[in-house]
């Protein structure tokens, strides 16, 4: 049905009289790090402007990604957002930010939620590029990388210093939503400065009332203790819209200094800092153990993410570069976890640090009229601190329990080249080559627990990445695109310093032969526009994942058992043991019809297999059921409104990955009892109003019907009838 829905919009888009944005000429940089047309890159690349993210208002990055209608975003929680892309989500997807990597050594394979770091107030463009980019951008970039421009200071064009900004509010009714932003910037013929800063609050949120009783939670944990004891009170929630404890804050701070010494130099300084509240795991609070909930408390404490960037551009005219561009920076991350067992006093906190240091060169030439290369080298070196406490809510007493991770350095070195060659009018090729090396040193020696082997563990290799693609116009308004790209993923600390407790008779031990991960993609891709109305794309997909890491049986010290706090125990070792594939296919529509009015619709339907750590094969865990997006619009320049509809198909009990099976706490039961993702759809409005020169106002109903829906394995169900309302000043 949804299929012959997108096929009406052709003959209203063929009736079209005015002009359709070209999307395929638009310019990104996702691709080489570099400003390119997007119709000369072989693979596929979603761009969203700051004008199409300040229409919609996201209330995070998470959201700002999910606005291109081709991201499934998973949420464990309200304060979360785990973006999916192509049947890989997590570490196996990479952040840039302004051309530096976000992503860290602690990087899971579980949930992640560090995007909502990113503020989508101060994000001038986003681009999302689908597949391996591991030429450009390295490790971890398998099912596509996330680029993210944030606002660049101005300089003024004459004597006259130019100032510029926008103020925001915004509140929304399904969280009781408090958000406000400032950017503000001046700018003189050399120097520049640009001020950002966002403060947002959300209640708990509420869902639809319409839909599975499966999601409502019948109960609220109210934690209690003092000095007498603890007194945890289990209450009936009567409010079936209510998802408690959901609710957080945060805010959001940058700040730019531009500096152009001359016409050929770009100096540029920024900082960056973001913090939230401490915010409840939803989905961990849905867990029962004989028949009562099984936490108290089970936080996220605050996650912090601060940059210092320094970036150094020039443009020069000799043999080696015509653009050069030198970005240094220093990230850390803080995050923890906090869960206490309800009833008891116990409360335990784990806390990781990171500090991330990081360059990256890249230069880019122009050989001929027709070929164009660019080549550069990237260093990366985290620090990771790790500890460990659980303090006794009744004494205040402290003691030290097992860290998440041990005291661990990971390093990386990469080098690579990539070039475009426009062979005729009609067609360009585009490859690349990557060589990466990296290096993780583990000390356990204050790890918090028993060591059955060599506290100190190393482990190092290499690997070789690259793409080739074609891009062939036969005729005006036809593109033909066909790529092979091979991304990495080094292993991380995360896969060689975490889980050697002891569990059901196993215990994990370090694998200093651990190697990366590969992922084979090939693309096929197709277009065709007619005339200036009308756009529409395929691209179909097949990625094999070989080398994946799975815990497996493991011999040390040349036995398959070893004893292990008091008791003999199997030997177990993450390894490159397992392969997993994913294929699929994504469709968009793009049409402008009568003078004012267009529409859009995208569409993403994709499998995946994976081999389990027992050796079992299963659906992918990350490959969503098929999602997309469909808009009809009207926009004279003054007055924009949307009816736009999100939807997902249902995803079975006997398509459900192995791994979803087990969390029967938030998924709906189908007939026989069994867990599944049903299928689900919104309708929902948006306009806004320029009232005066400056100020306009903007408005979103969402989910109309109040349906009552979680998006595949998501802990929380997403908001129910919901209406945004903000009002925006600019300068």
């Amino acid at each position: 049905m949804l299929f012959s829905f997108f096929l009406s919009l052709m003959p209203l888009a063929l009736q079209a009289q005015d002009s359709l944005s070209v999307h395929l000429g638009e310019i990104v940089v996702s691709s080489s790090r570099w400003c390119q047309e997007r119709e000369s890159q072989p693979v596929k690349i979603s761009r969203i402007s700051f004008e199409e993210a300040n229409a919609y208002n996201p209330q995070t990055a998470a959201d700002l990604l999910g606005l291109t209608g081709e991201v499934f975003i998973q949420k464990s929680q309200y304060g979360g957002g785990s973006p999916m892309i192509r049947g890989f989500a997590t570490n196996r997807l990479l952040y840039s930010i302004d051309g530096v990597r976000m992503n860290s050594a602690i990087f899971r394979s579980g949930n992640i939620q560090n995007v909502i770091s990113l503020d989508p107030f101060a994000i001038e463009s986003s681009e999302v590029l689908f597949g391996p980019g591991a030429v450009s951008y390295g490790s971890d970039a398998i099912g596509g990388a996330m680029v993210f421009r944030t606002l660049a200071p101005l300089l003024a064009k004459g004597k006259s210093p130019v100032a510029y900004g926008s103020a925001t509010m915004r509140t929304a009714t399904a969280s009781n939503e408090l958000t406000a932003h400032l950017h503000a910037g001046i700018g003189w013929r050399r120097w520049a400065l640009l001020t950002s800063f966002t403060a947002s609050s959300f209640d708990d949120m509420e869902q639809g009332r319409h839909g599975p009783e499966k999601y409502v939670m019948p109960y609220i944990v109210v934690p209690g203790y003092n000095k007498d004891g603890v007194f945890d009170e289990v209450v009936v929630n009567n409010d079936k819209r209510k998802q408690a404890p959901s609710g957080y804050s945060q805010i959001n701070f940058m700040q730019k200094v531009r500096y152009v010494p001359s016409v050929n130099w770009n100096l540029e300084y920024a900082f960056h800092y973001s913090r939230t509240s401490d915010y409840a795991r939803y989905d961990r609070h849905q867990r029962m153990r004989d028949g009562k909930p099984r936490y108290a408390e089970w936080d996220y404490g605050p996650q912090k993410w601060m940059m210092n960037h320094l970036m150094a551009e020039h443009a020069g005219d000799n043999f080696l570069y015509d653009s050069l561009r030198v970005n240094v920076a220093l990230q850390r991350f803080e995050e923890s976890r906090i869960s206490r067992s309800l009833g008891k006093a116990g409360r335990e906190i784990q806390s990781e640090k990171v500090d991330a240091w990081s360059v990256n060169t890249d230069f880019l030439k122009k050989v001929s009229k027709d070929i164009v290369i660019s080549y550069g080298a990237e260093y990366v070196q985290n620090n990771v601190r790790s500890a460990g406490v659980c303090t006794d809510v009744v004494t205040g007493e402290n003691s030290p329990m097992a860290a998440r991770y041990p005291k661990a350095e990971w390093y990386s070195a990469g080098i690579y080249a990539q070039g475009e060659w426009h062979v005729t009018r009609r067609l360009n090729l585009a490859a690349g080559l990557r060589y990466n090396h990296y290096r993780i040193d583990n000390d356990f020696t204050k790890a918090g627990y028993e060591i059955p082997f060599e506290p100190k563990q190393s482990a190092d290799a290499g690997s070789v990445s690259g793409n080739i693609g074609v891009n062939w116009r036969p005729s005006y308004g036809w593109l033909f695109r066909l790529n092979y790209a091979r991304g990495f993923r080094a292993p991380n600390v995360d896969d060689m310093g975490k889980l050697f407790d002891s569990v059901d008779g196993c215990v994990t031990v370090p694998n200093p032969s651990l190697k990366p991960e590969y992922a084979d993609n090939v693309e096929i891709g197709i277009a065709k526009r007619f005339g200036n109305k009308f756009e529409a794309s395929l691209t179909a997909y097949y990625t094999r994942l070989d080398n994946a890491i799975v815990r497996r049986d493991f011999t040390f010290n040349g036995s398959a058992v070893m004893i292990y706090q008091g008791n003999e125990c199997l030997v177990q070792a993450l390894q490159n043991a397992a392969v997993a594939r994913v294929w699929g296919v994504q469709g968009t529509l793009d049409a402008k019809f009568a003078k004012h009015f267009y529409a859009m619709a995208r569409v993403s339907w994709q499998r995946g297999r994976e081999e389990l750590d027992n050796g079992e094969i299963s659906p992918s865990r990350h490959a969503a059921p098929l999602f997309g997006k469909v808009t009809f619009g009207f926009d004279n320049g003054r007055f924009c409104a949307e009816a736009f509809t999100q939807f997902q198909a249902e995803c079975s009990a006997e398509d459900m990955p192995e791994e979803e099976k087990e969390k029967t706490e938030f998924y709906a039961l189908d007939a026989a009892g069994n867990v599944y993702s049903p299928a689900w759809v919104t309708f929902n409005l948006r306009a806004s109003y320029k009232l005066t020169k400056g100020l306009s106002l903007n408005a979103t109903f969402e989910n109309i019907t109040d349906r009552r829906y979680r998006p595949y394995s998501c802990g929380i169900s997403a908001p129910g009838r919901n209406v945004t309302i903000s009002v925006t000043y600019t300068l």
